[in-house]
Order: C-alpha cells, then sequence, then structure tokens
C-alpha cells in the first residue's frame, strides 16, 4: 500500500505540472484583442490561471510528501 502512495505521489506530480502547462498553453494561444469573444479575452484567462496555479501548488506538494512517504502506516513494533 505504501508503494502505491508514492507512485501516485508522482501521478499527483505530473497532472499538476501538466495541467498547468496546458492552461498557460491554451490562454497564450485563445488570447486575442482582436477577438470578440470572452475566450478571447484576457481577463478571464487571468482570473482561471491565478486561481488554479495555487491549487497546483498544492497537488505537487502533496504528490511530493506522498513520493517522500509521509503518508506511510506506521508498523506497529
Amino acid at each position: 500500500m505504501n508503494n502505491i502512495k508514492r507512485v501516485l505521489g508522482i501521478v499527483w506530480i505530473l497532472l499538476a505540472v501538466s495541467a498547468a502547462y496546458f492552461l498557460i498553453h491554451a490562454a497564450i494561444v485563445n488570447i486575442d484583442l482582436q477577438g470578440k469573444l470572452d475566450i478571447n479575452k484576457p481577463m478571464p484567462w487571468i482570473i482561471i490561471i491565478t486561481v488554479f496555479i495555487p491549487i497546483a501548488v498544492g497537488m505537487v506538494l502533496f504528490g511530493f510528501y506522498a513520493l517522500k512517504g509521509e503518508y506511510d502506516l506506521k508498523q506497529k513494533e
């Protein structure tokens, strides 16, 4: 069970980094000052990225601690 937690720690880290990358990439691709749709305006993207980046940092920290073994079950001696 402890090994599964450590592998899932890697999954959390990769998921957070890739989600942040794809979110920022989508913002760069979709922002167009000449566009008339809401997706083309920079303000919604700034708000979404500002909210999501701390969540992604938390996911990375959670994955790091899982990888480090902080959530392992303690064995009775």
